[in-house]
């Protein structure tokens, strides 16, 4: 039976925001391990991550979601999937104050 591993990264191992350096370069080391070790150990065993960031909505349960998407999947290996209600997508210093609310 193949295996399946889902690491828990962070947005801030994908984009450059947050204020801690070290976290953000611990978890850019965690997706990139991710990449490397589903190169070499695919496609016996799928190797992913999620990087969930800040979002205005019960996050754990879409973060919870999109982990057993990628153990289901038999597809899928070497990806970090971001979940962040698409708050990545509007640049740095932008910060979610309600759902849909957007405050430079």
């Amino acid at each position: 039976m193949p295996g399946c591993v889902v690491n828990v990264s962070s947005l801030a191992g994908v984009r450059p925001v947050g204020s801690s350096i070290p976290h953000a370069g611990s978890k850019a080391a965690l997706n990139h391990t991710t990449r490397l070790i589903a190169a070499t150990l695919g496609p016996d065993v799928r190797i992913n991550a999620v990087a969930p960031g800040l979002v205005d909505t019960p996050w754990t349960a879409d973060v919870a979601e999109v982990v057993m998407g990628l153990v289901r999947s038999e597809d899928v290996t070497g990806e970090v999937v971001v979940v962040d209600g698409g708050l990545g997508l509007r640049g740095p210093g932008v910060r979610l104050l309600a759902r849909g609310t957007v405050c430079a």
